[in-house]
């Protein structure tokens, strides 16, 4: 399933990840740690590759259709449990 958002949305979600997430997502889904940078907009295709995001020009930094959407809920699953453990201390 698909998704679509700004570019700056996809990088709010990123820089709000806590520290080790982009090491997580890509062991627990067998990646390199620079593709998962790469999905969340990265450009080093040299040791990570480009999958499923796709960014056209536009407002807001542009529109980003995720055709793979993985790593998007791996790291909402991931922000929703550093948040439920910051109200829970």
């Amino acid at each position: 399933m698909s998704k679509t958002l700004t570019f700056n949305e996809l990088r709010r979600l990123k820089d709000s990840l806590p520290d080790g997430a982009t090491h997580r997502i890509a062991d627990e889904l067998n990646l390199t740690v620079q593709t998962v940078r790469n999905y969340f907009g990265g450009v080093n295709y040299q040791f990570g590759n480009n999958i499923g995001i796709h960014i056209e020009p536009g407002p807001d930094g542009g529109i980003v259709v995720l055709d793979d959407t993985t790593i998007y809920d791996m790291a909402v699953k991931i922000l929703e449990e550093a948040n439920k453990e910051k109200k829970e201390a």
